[in-house]
């Protein structure tokens, strides 16, 4: 199976995964971490969110910017957004991020947990399309799993892109794309396409990051 069939796969995972998607937001202790990090982030103005989920991030980047652009592959995790964030000046819609393409600019574009997701071999592409959507003088804004997340995951070798199997409370197993990002690696791959990044670690499993052109 190549890299694209995994991608396929992942977006069929994370539709059935919405309704226990929050679970690991109410029992994990060292989510709360990101919280003051997030509000330390450069979020403003007209902002996009890539992979938006069930909004958990949503509603924090209603009340800090202008307005809020939110996008995800699952209609599943789009209805459960739009139940959670109710702020006027959020639309929602349904895109697979490795097929869309941006028809306006804005000052900020966010992402939580998804660059991880971004296949190797599209990782050029995807901020292509990044740089695409921002506005002059934009931020483009991530949190993410780090390095120390791969200890809490059941990692799969000999795959088409690195991976990690996943199962759900019904006994269903998925393999996901899964890249646990060294913070300076990931600051020199993003120089070598022209961007100027920022990337740190929080506590031992996430990383934060700021990249500009």
């Amino acid at each position: 199976m190549d890299a694209d069939a995994m991608v396929q796969e992942q977006i069929a995972y994370y539709r059935a995964r919405a309704p226990e998607y929050d679970r690991e937001y109410e029992e994990r202790d060292d989510i709360a971490e990101l919280r003051p990090v997030f509000e330390e982030l450069p979020v403003a103005g007209d902002v996009l969110e890539l992979a938006c989920g069930t909004g958990q991030w949503t509603g924090s980047l209603a009340a800090r910017a202008r307005s809020v652009t939110a996008l995800d592959a699952a209609p599943e995790a789009l209805a459960i957004a739009r139940g959670r964030v109710t702020s006027p000046n959020v639309a929602f819609g349904r895109a697979d991020l490795f097929e869309w393409r941006p028809e306006r600019r804005y000052d900020t574009v966010f992402f939580a947990f998804w660059l991880s997701h971004v296949p190797p071999g599209r990782l050029a592409g995807f901020w292509r399309t990044v740089a695409d959507a921002l506005a002059p003088g934009g931020t483009a804004v991530f949190l993410d799993n780090g390095p120390g997340e791969a200890a809490f995951e059941e990692v799969l070798d000999g795959q088409p892109a690195p991976a990690v199997r996943r199962t759900l409370a019904d006994g269903s197993e998925h393999r996901v794309v899964k890249v646990f990002h060294e913070p300076e690696r990931l600051v020199r791959d993003l120089a070598g396409w022209g961007w100027t990044a920022r990337v740190r670690t929080v506590g031992t499993a996430f990383i934060a990051g700021t990249a500009v052109r």
